[in-house]
Protein backbone atom coordinates (compact mmCIF):
# COMPACT_ATOMS: atom_id res chain seq x y z
CA UNK A 1 0.00 0.00 0.00
CA UNK A 2 1.65 3.62 -1.00
CA UNK A 3 2.29 6.34 1.65
CA UNK A 4 -1.01 8.49 2.09
CA UNK A 5 0.11 11.86 1.08
CA UNK A 6 -2.08 14.88 1.68
CA UNK A 7 -1.03 18.21 -0.57
CA UNK A 8 -4.14 20.44 -1.76
CA UNK A 9 -6.16 17.01 -2.05
CA UNK A 10 -6.02 14.52 0.59
CA UNK A 11 -6.39 10.80 1.00
CA UNK A 12 -9.45 8.54 0.00
CA UNK A 13 -9.25 5.15 0.27
CA UNK A 14 -11.94 2.34 -0.98
CA UNK A 15 -11.15 -1.73 -0.27
CA UNK A 16 -13.43 -3.97 -2.40
CA UNK A 17 -13.99 -7.50 -1.63
CA UNK A 18 -15.44 -10.40 -3.87
CA UNK A 19 -16.01 -13.64 -2.67
CA UNK A 20 -17.25 -16.98 -4.34
CA UNK A 21 -16.29 -20.31 -2.90
CA UNK A 22 -15.05 -21.85 -6.34
CA UNK A 23 -12.94 -18.74 -6.75
CA UNK A 24 -9.34 -18.87 -7.05
CA UNK A 25 -6.69 -15.77 -7.28
CA UNK A 26 -5.28 -17.16 -10.69
CA UNK A 27 -3.36 -14.98 -13.45
CA UNK A 28 -3.26 -18.02 -15.62
CA UNK A 29 -5.70 -15.92 -18.19
CA UNK A 30 -7.38 -12.58 -17.90
CA UNK A 31 -10.75 -12.78 -17.35
CA UNK A 32 -13.56 -10.01 -19.25
CA UNK A 33 -12.81 -6.49 -17.04
CA UNK A 34 -15.38 -3.80 -16.26
CA UNK A 35 -14.06 -0.29 -14.96
CA UNK A 36 -16.77 1.24 -12.99
CA UNK A 37 -17.52 4.99 -12.04
CA UNK A 38 -16.74 5.99 -9.06
CA UNK A 39 -19.58 8.16 -7.25
CA UNK A 40 -18.50 9.73 -3.23
CA UNK A 41 -20.45 11.61 -0.36
CA UNK A 42 -19.19 12.46 2.94
CA UNK A 43 -22.31 11.22 5.10
CA UNK A 44 -22.37 13.32 7.89
CA UNK A 45 -23.27 16.08 5.67
CA UNK A 46 -24.06 14.45 2.58
CA UNK A 47 -22.24 16.38 0.53
CA UNK A 48 -20.23 15.19 -2.59
CA UNK A 49 -17.14 14.73 -1.66
CA UNK A 50 -13.33 15.90 -3.18
CA UNK A 51 -9.87 14.74 -2.77
CA UNK A 52 -8.74 11.02 -3.30
CA UNK A 53 -9.71 7.78 -3.80
CA UNK A 54 -8.34 4.73 -3.18
CA UNK A 55 -9.77 1.61 -3.62
CA UNK A 56 -8.81 -2.03 -2.47
CA UNK A 57 -10.74 -5.34 -3.65
CA UNK A 58 -10.90 -8.18 -1.55
CA UNK A 59 -13.19 -11.06 -2.16
CA UNK A 60 -16.40 -11.01 -1.65
CA UNK A 61 -18.42 -10.88 2.15
CA UNK A 62 -14.80 -11.14 3.06
CA UNK A 63 -11.83 -8.92 4.44
CA UNK A 64 -9.42 -10.88 1.64
CA UNK A 65 -7.85 -8.71 -0.52
CA UNK A 66 -7.76 -9.83 -3.89
CA UNK A 67 -6.11 -7.23 -6.35
CA UNK A 68 -6.74 -5.04 -8.95
CA UNK A 69 -5.65 -5.56 -13.19
CA UNK A 70 -3.49 -3.45 -14.27
CA UNK A 71 -2.48 -3.73 -17.60
CA UNK A 72 -4.83 -6.98 -17.81
CA UNK A 73 -2.43 -8.26 -15.00
CA UNK A 74 -3.64 -9.27 -11.83
CA UNK A 75 -1.64 -6.98 -9.37
CA UNK A 76 -1.46 -5.42 -5.37
CA UNK A 77 -1.92 -2.06 -6.98
CA UNK A 78 -4.91 -0.92 -5.75
CA UNK A 79 -7.27 1.70 -7.36
CA UNK A 80 -6.34 5.61 -7.21
CA UNK A 81 -8.31 8.37 -8.05
CA UNK A 82 -8.77 12.11 -7.94
CA UNK A 83 -11.66 12.95 -7.34
CA UNK A 84 -14.09 16.79 -7.36
CA UNK A 85 -17.60 16.89 -6.34
CA UNK A 86 -17.91 13.11 -5.77
CA UNK A 87 -16.73 12.04 -9.21
CA UNK A 88 -13.25 11.16 -11.12
CA UNK A 89 -11.39 13.99 -12.38
CA UNK A 90 -7.95 14.50 -14.10
CA UNK A 91 -5.57 11.87 -15.72
CA UNK A 92 -3.79 10.59 -13.45
CA UNK A 93 -5.63 8.28 -12.22
CA UNK A 94 -5.36 4.02 -11.61
CA UNK A 95 -9.04 2.70 -12.12
CA UNK A 96 -9.94 -0.35 -10.76
CA UNK A 97 -10.41 -2.60 -13.17
CA UNK A 98 -12.34 -6.14 -12.09
CA UNK A 99 -14.04 -9.16 -13.36
CA UNK A 100 -17.96 -9.34 -13.40
CA UNK A 101 -19.24 -10.18 -9.72
CA UNK A 102 -20.01 -8.72 -5.67
CA UNK A 103 -17.67 -7.36 -4.26
CA UNK A 104 -17.72 -5.92 -0.37
CA UNK A 105 -16.16 -2.23 -0.99
CA UNK A 106 -14.50 -0.63 2.14
CA UNK A 107 -14.20 2.92 1.25
CA UNK A 108 -12.08 5.47 2.96
CA UNK A 109 -10.65 8.71 2.66
CA UNK A 110 -9.94 12.31 3.16
CA UNK A 111 -11.94 15.67 2.08
CA UNK A 112 -10.42 18.41 1.37
CA UNK A 113 -11.18 21.44 3.25
CA UNK A 114 -11.41 24.89 2.37
CA UNK A 115 -10.64 26.18 6.24
CA UNK A 116 -6.71 25.38 7.09
CA UNK A 117 -6.15 22.32 8.57
CA UNK A 118 -2.85 21.07 9.62
CA UNK A 119 -0.42 20.81 6.84
CA UNK A 120 1.98 17.66 7.66
CA UNK A 121 -0.65 14.60 9.00
CA UNK A 122 1.56 11.65 8.95
CA UNK A 123 0.53 7.77 9.23
CA UNK A 124 1.89 4.49 9.37
CA UNK A 125 0.54 2.11 6.99
CA UNK A 126 0.52 -2.00 6.70
CA UNK A 127 2.37 -3.76 3.71
CA UNK A 128 -0.51 -5.19 1.70
CA UNK A 129 -0.30 -8.08 -0.70
CA UNK A 130 -2.82 -10.39 -2.91
CA UNK A 131 -4.93 -12.38 0.05
CA UNK A 132 -4.16 -10.63 2.86
CA UNK A 133 -6.87 -10.11 5.33
CA UNK A 134 -7.47 -6.82 5.47
CA UNK A 135 -9.29 -7.00 9.17
CA UNK A 136 -5.92 -7.95 10.95
CA UNK A 137 -4.48 -4.91 8.92
CA UNK A 138 -4.11 -1.15 10.68
CA UNK A 139 -3.55 2.39 9.89
CA UNK A 140 -1.04 3.37 12.72
CA UNK A 141 0.10 6.60 14.33
CA UNK A 142 2.93 7.87 13.42
CA UNK A 143 5.73 8.45 16.14
CA UNK A 144 7.78 11.73 15.75
CA UNK A 145 11.73 10.86 15.39
CA UNK A 146 12.86 12.34 18.92
CA UNK A 147 10.49 11.55 21.84
CA UNK A 148 7.67 9.36 22.57
CA UNK A 149 4.46 12.01 21.20
CA UNK A 150 2.78 11.13 17.82
CA UNK A 151 2.40 13.17 14.74
CA UNK A 152 -1.61 14.11 14.35
CA UNK A 153 -3.23 11.97 11.25
CA UNK A 154 -5.51 12.70 8.18
CA UNK A 155 -8.88 13.67 7.93
CA UNK A 156 -10.45 9.93 7.25
CA UNK A 157 -13.83 8.46 6.20
CA UNK A 158 -14.62 5.09 6.10
CA UNK A 159 -17.72 2.57 4.98
CA UNK A 160 -18.41 -0.98 3.65
CA UNK A 161 -20.56 -2.21 0.95
CA UNK A 162 -21.49 -4.46 -1.29
CA UNK A 163 -21.29 -4.10 -5.02
CA UNK A 164 -21.73 -5.86 -8.12
CA UNK A 165 -19.15 -4.94 -10.67
CA UNK A 166 -20.81 -5.15 -14.42
CA UNK A 167 -23.92 -3.77 -13.16
CA UNK A 168 -23.32 -0.72 -10.84
CA UNK A 169 -20.89 2.30 -10.29
CA UNK A 170 -18.97 2.66 -6.99
CA UNK A 171 -20.93 4.47 -4.68
CA UNK A 172 -20.99 4.81 -0.80
CA UNK A 173 -21.63 7.16 1.29
CA UNK A 174 -19.07 7.47 4.28
CA UNK A 175 -18.25 8.22 7.69
CA UNK A 176 -15.63 10.54 9.65
CA UNK A 177 -13.58 8.22 11.62
CA UNK A 178 -11.87 10.70 13.19
CA UNK A 179 -12.28 13.38 15.76
CA UNK A 180 -10.78 17.19 15.16
CA UNK A 181 -9.40 19.04 17.79
CA UNK A 182 -8.44 23.25 17.44
CA UNK A 183 -6.67 25.26 20.72
CA UNK A 184 -6.91 28.76 20.89
CA UNK A 185 -4.49 30.25 24.03
CA UNK A 186 -5.13 33.67 24.98
CA UNK A 187 -4.50 36.01 27.98
CA UNK A 188 -6.67 37.35 30.60
CA UNK A 189 -8.41 40.54 29.12
CA UNK A 190 -7.01 39.73 25.76
CA UNK A 191 -4.21 41.19 26.66
CA UNK A 192 -0.96 40.55 24.29
CA UNK A 193 1.10 37.39 25.58
CA UNK A 194 3.70 37.68 27.33
CA UNK A 195 6.93 38.38 25.53
CA UNK A 196 8.95 35.92 27.40
CA UNK A 197 6.97 33.18 26.07
CA UNK A 198 8.89 31.84 23.06
CA UNK A 199 6.63 28.35 22.18
CA UNK A 200 3.85 26.79 23.05
CA UNK A 201 3.03 22.66 22.67
CA UNK A 202 -0.42 20.62 23.36
CA UNK A 203 -0.35 17.29 24.13
CA UNK A 204 -3.38 15.60 23.97
CA UNK A 205 -3.49 11.90 25.92
CA UNK A 206 -5.67 8.92 25.62
CA UNK A 207 -5.43 8.41 21.57
CA UNK A 208 -6.11 5.79 19.90
CA UNK A 209 -2.94 3.89 18.40
CA UNK A 210 -4.57 2.45 15.85
CA UNK A 211 -7.18 1.71 13.41
CA UNK A 212 -8.61 -0.84 11.62
CA UNK A 213 -7.97 -0.93 8.18
CA UNK A 214 -11.67 -3.17 7.19
CA UNK A 215 -14.00 -2.24 10.17
CA UNK A 216 -12.11 1.41 11.01
CA UNK A 217 -12.54 0.70 14.74
CA UNK A 218 -10.22 2.25 16.99
CA UNK A 219 -7.49 0.43 19.31
CA UNK A 220 -5.75 0.74 22.47
CA UNK A 221 -6.54 4.26 23.36
CA UNK A 222 -3.20 4.85 25.33
CA UNK A 223 -1.04 6.90 23.07
CA UNK A 224 -0.60 11.01 22.70
CA UNK A 225 -0.34 13.22 20.06
CA UNK A 226 1.79 16.46 19.89
CA UNK A 227 1.13 19.54 17.81
CA UNK A 228 2.38 23.27 17.67
CA UNK A 229 0.15 26.83 18.69
CA UNK A 230 1.14 29.41 16.46
CA UNK A 231 1.38 32.95 17.43
CA UNK A 232 -1.16 35.47 16.12
CA UNK A 233 0.06 38.25 14.13
CA UNK A 234 -1.74 41.11 16.75
CA UNK A 235 0.24 38.98 19.16
CA UNK A 236 -3.24 38.38 21.43
CA UNK A 237 -3.61 34.57 20.94
CA UNK A 238 -1.62 31.35 19.77
CA UNK A 239 -3.64 28.54 17.95
CA UNK A 240 -3.22 25.64 15.82
CA UNK A 241 -5.47 25.18 12.27
CA UNK A 242 -7.42 21.76 13.12
CA UNK A 243 -5.72 19.00 13.65
CA UNK A 244 -7.24 15.11 13.50
CA UNK A 245 -6.98 12.09 15.51
CA UNK A 246 -7.83 8.91 16.03
CA UNK A 247 -10.76 8.47 18.74
CA UNK A 248 -9.94 8.98 22.27
CA UNK A 249 -10.33 7.74 25.69
CA UNK A 250 -12.92 9.16 27.93
CA UNK A 251 -11.67 12.61 29.01
CA UNK A 252 -8.30 12.64 27.71
CA UNK A 253 -5.58 14.42 29.46
CA UNK A 254 -4.60 17.69 27.48
CA UNK A 255 -1.20 19.14 28.56
CA UNK A 256 0.06 22.85 27.84
CA UNK A 257 3.23 23.17 27.33
CA UNK A 258 4.71 26.75 27.48
CA UNK A 259 8.59 27.44 26.95
CA UNK A 260 10.42 30.44 28.15
CA UNK A 261 13.16 32.57 26.73
CA UNK A 262 15.44 31.32 29.34
CA UNK A 263 14.66 27.64 27.93
CA UNK A 264 12.30 26.52 30.67
CA UNK A 265 9.00 24.16 30.05
CA UNK A 266 6.59 25.25 31.71
CA UNK A 267 3.17 22.59 31.74
CA UNK A 268 -0.18 22.99 32.85
CA UNK A 269 -2.18 19.65 33.07
CA UNK A 270 -6.15 18.38 32.45
CA UNK A 271 -8.40 15.85 31.82
CA UNK A 272 -11.22 17.28 29.11
CA UNK A 273 -14.64 16.69 30.50
CA UNK A 274 -15.54 16.21 26.38
CA UNK A 275 -14.34 13.35 24.71
CA UNK A 276 -12.52 13.27 20.99
CA UNK A 277 -15.12 10.63 18.90
CA UNK A 278 -15.49 10.06 15.64
CA UNK A 279 -16.87 13.14 13.42
CA UNK A 280 -16.55 15.36 16.46
CA UNK A 281 -14.76 18.33 16.24
CA UNK A 282 -13.71 20.36 19.67
CA UNK A 283 -12.73 23.42 20.05
CA UNK A 284 -10.58 24.38 23.34
CA UNK A 285 -10.19 27.86 24.49
CA UNK A 286 -7.52 28.40 27.25
CA UNK A 287 -7.33 31.75 28.99
CA UNK A 288 -3.44 32.12 31.26
CA UNK A 289 -2.75 34.29 33.49
CA UNK A 290 0.75 35.94 33.39
CA UNK A 291 3.85 34.65 34.41
CA UNK A 292 4.69 35.27 37.57
CA UNK A 293 7.70 33.93 39.79
CA UNK A 294 5.65 33.70 43.01
CA UNK A 295 2.83 31.46 44.05
CA UNK A 296 -0.35 32.89 42.81
CA UNK A 297 -3.11 30.72 40.97
CA UNK A 298 -3.92 31.55 37.59
CA UNK A 299 -7.39 29.89 35.62
CA UNK A 300 -7.70 27.89 31.83
CA UNK A 301 -11.18 28.33 30.80
CA UNK A 302 -12.14 25.53 28.37
CA UNK A 303 -15.31 26.18 25.91
CA UNK A 304 -15.80 23.05 23.94
CA UNK A 305 -16.91 22.90 20.50
CA UNK A 306 -20.30 21.81 21.10
CA UNK A 307 -20.72 24.48 24.10
CA UNK A 308 -20.93 23.40 27.04
CA UNK A 309 -17.46 24.70 28.90
CA UNK A 310 -15.74 23.77 31.70
CA UNK A 311 -13.31 26.06 34.21
CA UNK A 312 -9.62 24.69 35.28
CA UNK A 313 -7.68 26.21 38.07
CA UNK A 314 -4.02 26.26 37.62
CA UNK A 315 -1.06 27.09 39.63
CA UNK A 316 0.22 30.57 38.09
CA UNK A 317 3.21 30.18 35.36
CA UNK A 318 6.31 30.63 37.37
Amino acid sequence: MKKITLGALTLLLITTACRDDSYTLSTESTPNLVTPALHTRVSDSQSPLTGIVEAYPCLQGSSIYFGNYVNNTLSVFYGFYNVQDGNIVGDNNRELSLPVGKYNIVYWGTPKYEEPIHTTPAIDEPGLSIGSDLSKLYFGLRQYNKDTTYIPVYDLVHTNKEVNIGQEDLEANMERVVAGLKVIVKTKNNAVINSNITDMQVLIGGIAEKINLYTAEPENKTKTVKFDLVRSVDNTEMSNAMVMVFPSAPNPLLTLLITLKDGSVHTLSKNLESTLVANTRLTVNIVIGDIFAGGSSGNFTIDNWNESSETIEFPVVD
